[in-house]
């Protein structure tokens, strides 16, 4: 009988595949994804996947199904097992599979789960997803069923080791307290930090897709209360959380203020233009203006490009960038690492920057400029109205001269700071941003966003909750 699979309209992202479990997303989808990404990489001539998944309750169950698919493609899969999503990307670098699938509800409800994939070593994302609900929908349009084989490998003492061999604060003990958040980390970090000089805490080590203690997003400022907490009480040096999957990082510095994406960024970059003068760094348009300034201040090439990981890391190929970040707390690392978004790592390398510090991490923060800006504002509009909203903002501000930049979406820069307005590729909404170096400027800045809304017949956002951010 012909193959043919038919995927709930929602659950084929621009970035990854994603549903709810039982409701938008079953077993029979992960089969479906097996046979047709399986599929893809048979023809692309290749004959191995590495496969690996997360805590959530429902990743063995997913993780079986998608196998099963995969071997119906006669292909070689390497199981990893249960681990964080970059220790998988690791093993499809490390083992030069030719495919790579991580089963991961990443940031999101604990009932949501899905899937991120490579292909030969690159993010496999956009028109690739959307080629996978065209293999499915099409009868018999997969390779024809061969039966391959499947072996288990554990790859994490390998990953271990090439985390720590990148070490770089020589013998200098750092106070540390990491949240791991009930997330995927939980197996590998205890043995991490038993190679890592210092004295460290870890809060949520058990892997547990409950989420029973706070939801793991740590751009999420309630989400890191108690390691606020834990960093002030025992005094530490800095302290690290991780997301679902632990391919993205939060960081508390040593008075328990929170640093946002884009301020641990400039930390990293000015560490990697030491030894990459002149270099590219790419961060993503939702980022301060700061940040840019200092990677040009720093000696670098500041690249501000579109907001997705998986952009990001293909943007950073084509450019040959040694570091990318977005706000989100992505950290990308082709300077020593591999290129991919690793969280684990990325924290290896601020612990080696801070031991080397002459100063606490408070106090680099404190010495950036200050800004005032609004949180990440994200509002409802129709799916077959936001990228014309968009179209319509931009080309009115071009007719005026406005000082435009619209990578992705729209990013004005004017005297008083900037504002951004975008749509998102994943929801039916509009994001909106805006940073001034004033309480009087970001007032002007949030109404000329709102009234490039207003001019295309939507509603301001409520910028109540503005914020007097970094």
């Amino acid at each position: 009988m012909a193959f043919c699979h038919r995927f709930h309209p929602s659950v084929l992202r621009e970035y990854d595949i994603r549903g709810i479990v039982g409701k938008t997303l079953h077993a029979e989808d992960a089969y479906a994804i097996g046979r047709c990404f399986g599929s893809v990489v048979a023809r692309a001539g290749e004959r191995e996947v590495a496969v690996g998944y997360d805590g959530r309750l429902s990743s063995p169950m997913l993780e079986e199904a998608l196998v099963k698919g995969l071997l119906a493609c006669g292909l070689t899969v390497i199981r990893i097992g249960r681990g964080p999503t970059p220790q998988l990307y690791f093993a499809a670098t490390t083992l030069k599979t030719g495919g790579a699938v991580m089963i991961t509800g990443s940031h999101n409800p604990a009932d949501y789960n899905g899937f991120k994939l490579m292909l030969q070593g690159k993010p496999f994302f956009g028109p690739d997803i959307a080629r996978i609900g065209a293999l499915a929908a099409a009868a018999g349009d997969v390779v024809p069923e061969t039966l391959g084989n499947a072996f288990t490998r554990d790859v994490s003492q390998d990953y271990i080791d090439r985390i720590v061999a990148d070490w770089d604060g020589g013998a200098r003990k750092l106070r540390v307290v990491w949240d791991n958040g009930n997330g995927a980390a939980g197996d590998i970090l205890p043995r991490l930090l038993k190679r890592l000089p210092g004295e460290h805490t870890l809060l949520f080590r058990e892997v547990d897709g409950h989420f029973p203690n706070h939801h793991p997003d740590p751009t999420i400022p309630a989400n890191l209360q108690a390691l606020v907490d834990e960093v002030r009480a025992r005094r530490a040096d800095l302290g690290i959380a991780f997301d679902g999957d632990a391919d993205r990082i939060g960081v508390v510095d040593d008075q328990g203020t929170i640093l946002f994406g884009d301020q641990f960024l400039i930390i990293f970059a000015r560490d990697v233009l030491k030894t990459h003068p002149g270099a590219t760094i790419i961060s993503e348009v939702k980022g301060s203006q700061v940040l840019f300034d200092e990677i040009a201040r720093a000696g670098g090439k500041p690249l501000m490009f579109k907001t997705g990981h998986s952009l990001i890391k293909a943007k950073m190929a084509e450019t040959g960038s040694p570091l990318a970040g977005e706000m989100s707390g992505h950290v990308f690392f082709h300077d020593h690492w591999f290129g991919f978004d690793d969280a684990l790592y990325a924290a290896v390398r601020l612990l080696g920057i801070v031991a080397r510090m002459p100063t606490p991490l408070s106090a680099v923060r404190a010495a950036l400029p200050q800004v005032l800006n609004t949180p990440e504002l994200r509002f409802d509009c129709a799916e077959d109205r936001k990228f014309a909203v968009i179209s319509e903002v931009t080309a009115r501000l071009k007719a005026t001269g406005a000082e435009v930049n619209d990578i992705d979406g729209v990013r004005v820069k004017t005297a008083d700071g900037w504002w951004l307005l975008r749509a998102s590729n994943t929801q039916a909404v509009l994001v909106a941003r805006a940073e001034s170096p004033t309480a009087a400027g970001l007032e002007r800045l949030k109404a000329a966003l709102g009234a490039q809304l207003q001019a295309s017949g939507l509603a301001a956002p409520d910028f109540a909750c503005a914020s007097a951010g970094h």
